[in-house]
């Protein structure tokens, strides 16, 4: 963590083992942190100059450590300050950024990223720049970042953001999706399944969208960044209608509620959820770590229960019964 103070790793880990001790010399340095004396020195000599470290008094080319309230404090409040002049350049640049907003054409409404670098690095700073809703598309494939290593959902999800996510089927029955999407649920994200998406896209406080002009394809890897407009509007529209259409999935952990007395028990909820996203017997028992026998005799239970003879009435069912959200319009969280 204090590499927000501006040390790297190699500095914390030394900070961090002289606080512990009276004082040490650069060999004993190098022994604790596993380093070089040449390497350990020039570590001392640079906590040194940030006033983090001090030379002890015994004569010998000894050193320890400043107290932490007072070193790390001294760099907190130069940090604050830096981050209050920060905001005060933002607020600047954010105004000039609306005064050339009321003035532009239309042409000047889409942005073209190009390279697969270059997507990337968009496709983080947006989500790094959320701060009350992150609507996406999720398609099978991967043109620039896998959904497995785009670490900002999780970063922004934690600062109090909101995900709706709409997901392709086969996305749904690729092998570890299931613990991924339960993963996000508990923290609040809403994910729906629908059997094809028209594109990737990710839209950001509905000021922002981001939308990939290339198939996995193509050589070139792009994308569109999409300002308010008119654009815009019809992009957010087409988010609201494909999500309207989704087969939400529930958290399976827990036991679902119902608006009967009737309650889920945690595997039946699973397989409820993966079944009306449409996915196939032998793609449950995939997600699930179950057999096929297991799966079918799940959903047998289930229609029991339900007291129905197929699945599709076993999907309307449990929607009445309360087993599954409703599908419908949700509440806007955006601006």
């Amino acid at each position: 963590m204090l590499d927000v103070l501006g040390l790297d790793e190699m500095e914390a880990a030394l900070y961090r083992a002289l606080v512990g001790r009276s004082s040490a010399s650069p060999a004993e340095v190098a022994e604790l942190i596993e380093v070089e004396v040449p390497r350990a020195a020039h570590l001392l000599t640079s906590l040194e100059s940030k006033g983090l470290i001090a030379r002890s008094g015994s004569g010998a080319e000894r050193f320890i450590a400043s107290p932490p309230s007072i070193a790390l404090g001294a760099l907190m409040v130069r940090r604050q300050d830096e981050l209050r002049q920060a905001e005060l350049e933002l607020e600047t640049l954010t105004e000039l950024y609306r005064t050339g907003a009321a003035v532009r054409t239309a042409g000047d409404v889409v942005d073209v990223v190009l390279g697969v670098d270059a997507v990337s690095q968009r496709f983080s700073q947006l989500q790094m720049a959320a701060t009350k809703e992150v609507l996406a598309f999720v398609r099978a494939g991967t043109l620039a970042v896998a959904r497995e290593d785009n670490i900002e959902e999780g970063r922004a999800i934690i600062r109090g953001v909101s995900y709706r996510v709409v997901v392709e089927r086969e996305v749904a029955q690729m092998h570890g999706f299931f613990e991924s999407a339960m993963e996000s649920l508990k923290h609040g994200e809403q994910i729906r399944v629908v059997s094809h998406l028209p594109t990737r896209l990710l839209v950001v406080d509905r000021q922002l969208a981001f939308v990939p002009t290339s198939t996995e394809d193509d050589r070139s890897v792009g994308a569109l960044i999409v300002r308010q407009s008119g654009l815009l509007d019809g992009v957010l529209a087409l988010f609201e209608s494909v999500w309207q259409q989704g087969a939400p999935m529930i958290e399976g952990d827990s036991d679902v509620t119902t608006s009967s007395p009737e309650r889920l028990a945690g595997v039946d909820a699973r397989v409820l959820s993966l079944l009306r996203a449409g996915l196939t017997d032998h793609a449950i028992a995939a997600q699930l770590g179950l057999s096929m026998r297991s799966v079918q005799r799940r959903v047998r239970h289930l229609m029991d229960l339900a007291g129905v003879e197929t699945r599709f009435q076993l999907g309307v069912e449990a929607a009445v019964r309360g087993w599954t959200p409703a599908v419908g319009p949700p509440a806007r969280t955006g601006s």
